[in-house]
C-alpha cells in the first residue's frame, strides 16, 4: 500500500496534535483528530503567507 503525501497543513496540524499530547488519529467527531487542529494552522498560515499562497494552499485539499 502506498501511503499519500501529507500536506503541508495536515503536517502542522498534526505537529500541533502531538504538542497537545493528543493521538492525531483518534476519531473526534467523526474525523481524525488532526483536524481539528486545522482552524489554528489556517491562522497562522494566514497571518504570515500572501493571500494567493495561502488560498492556493488550501485548495490543494
Amino acid at each position: 500500500m502506498i501511503a499519500r503525501k501529507k500536506s503541508s497543513r495536515e503536517l502542522a496540524a498534526r505537529a500541533l496534535c502531538r504538542l497537545d499530547g493528543v493521538p492525531e488519529d483518534t476519531k473526534f467527531e467523526g474525523a481524525p483528530m488532526w483536524k481539528s487542529f486545522l482552524p489554528q494552522v489556517d491562522a497562522v498560515l494566514e497571518a504570515i503567507l500572501p493571500p494567493e499562497e495561502f488560498d492556493r494552499l488550501r485548495q490543494l485539499e
